[in-house]
């Protein structure tokens, strides 16, 4: 059934070289014996920003206490078991698809995508341009995420531009049933909105469809565990199974990756009935008046900390006398505007409001849900 193995990112793709180039060299080892997309897999896996993605919703409360719901993290990891098992069936390159899978919402912000609406607001107010997750997924891979290097510095991560490319085009909030590459592998920094262009690779394209397949099905099975629908109708692992499959028997590098008539109308009556009973429920509306409290509230308060972290005030007895998530974002203020360092500077002069606003907004879309709660909590200790 491999039908788009020569079509693969493998060398011997016309676009091999541009698809594992690098922002920058990245440091070699003697006997390193992973490909490249394969060090971007563990790249990513040994981030702290996929670490925290066991403390962010996926579409639930994290804080909820429910061991059995989905975390974003363990919805990365079923977006990596169905995306990989659809390359390894089309002979498409898994280690390009499991690197694109696993990075894939590392710019998700707290709350799930109603923290995601709640930072677009501000960032529209703030600084007049939306808040997406999959564009933060680029800044946080090419600018702000760190990791060790062999000599201990702090680097960026510096994946390969087909990774970078997977993570800023899978959405997959758009209804296409057929997708297939973009000819074009231009500077990625041209994707100005959620959409705009599907991915350089048929891999990436594959990350964007297992995404929507992954989250379809998990979802409904989350609600059914809370009581927010009754039992479900249709045995979740079925239809997922179902749906692979049917990719797998319909797609060809000619008619692109697309399901039959019949499955794609099934994926759409099921997104249908999870937004009217899942995603639009009003037991969420608790849910959402609290993480808009909460993040704004925090953005204020970082905002209003301004004068105190630009005079540097690093006494034991100053630092005592603020919050403690505001001496974490004067930490987090260090790493991106000290000379000298590795990774990039990305914020430069923070007398300007737009860098200062920027940063606020990048240590927000990067806490867990349970650290924004946690700094809310101090915020309102009397």
């Amino acid at each position: 059934m491999k039908k788009f193995e020569q079509f693969a990112a493998r060398p011997g793709n016309p676009n091999w070289e541009k698809l594992i180039e690098r922002r920058q060299p990245i440091y070699k080892r003697e006997d390193e014996i992973r490909s490249e997309f394969a060090r971007d897999y563990t790249r990513v896996l040994h981030s702290l920003a996929f670490r925290r993605l066991k403390h962010k919703s996926q579409v639930f409360f994290n804080g909820a206490g429910n061991d059995h719901i989905c975390t974003r993290m363990e919805h990365v990891y079923h977006v990596d078991s169905v995306s990989s098992t659809i390359a390894i069936a089309l002979g498409l390159n898994e280690e390009l698809t499991k690197a694109i899978a696993i990075a894939h919402d590392l710019g998700h912000a707290p709350f799930g995508h109603e923290g995601e609406s709640i930072l677009s607001r501000i960032s529209q107010r703030e600084l007049g341009k939306n808040f997406w997750h999959e564009q933060n997924g680029l800044r946080f891979i090419d600018d702000v995420e760190l990791l060790e290097d062999g000599e201990r510095r702090l680097q960026n991560l510096n994946l390969t531009y087909a990774v970078r490319d997977g993570v800023i085009s899978h959405c997959g909030e758009l209804d296409k049933n057929c997708l297939r590459p973009r000819n074009e592998l231009f500077d990625l920094s041209e994707f100005n909105e959620a959409g705009k262009y599907e991915a350089a690779t048929w891999e990436g394209c594959v990350v964007k469809l297992a995404d929507k397949i992954a989250y379809l099905g998990r979802d409904i099975e989350d609600a059914t565990r809370l009581g927010y629908i009754g039992e479900q109708k249709i045995n979740t692992t079925v239809i997922m199974h179902s749906m692979i499959i049917d990719l797998c028997k319909s797609s060809s590098p000619e008619a692109g990756l697309v399901l039959s008539p019949e499955m794609s109308e099934q994926m759409n009556e099921i997104k249908k009935f999870n937004y009217e009973n899942i995603y639009l429920n009003p037991r969420l509306e608790p849910f959402r008046r609290y993480a808009e409290k909460v993040l704004t509230e925090l953005y204020d308060s970082v905002m209003g900390a301004r004068e105190y972290l630009m005079e540097g005030a690093k006494a034991d007895t100053a630092r005592l006398s603020v919050k403690s998530y505001i001496n974490d974002f004067g930490e987090f203020l260090q790493r991106y505007t000290t000379e000298g360092i590795a990774n990039k500077r990305i914020y430069g002069d923070l007398s300007d409001d737009a860098q200062y606003k920027q940063a606020a907004i990048d240590f927000l879309a990067g806490m867990t849900d349970n650290y924004a709660t946690k700094c809310y909590e101090e915020l309102i200790e009397c």
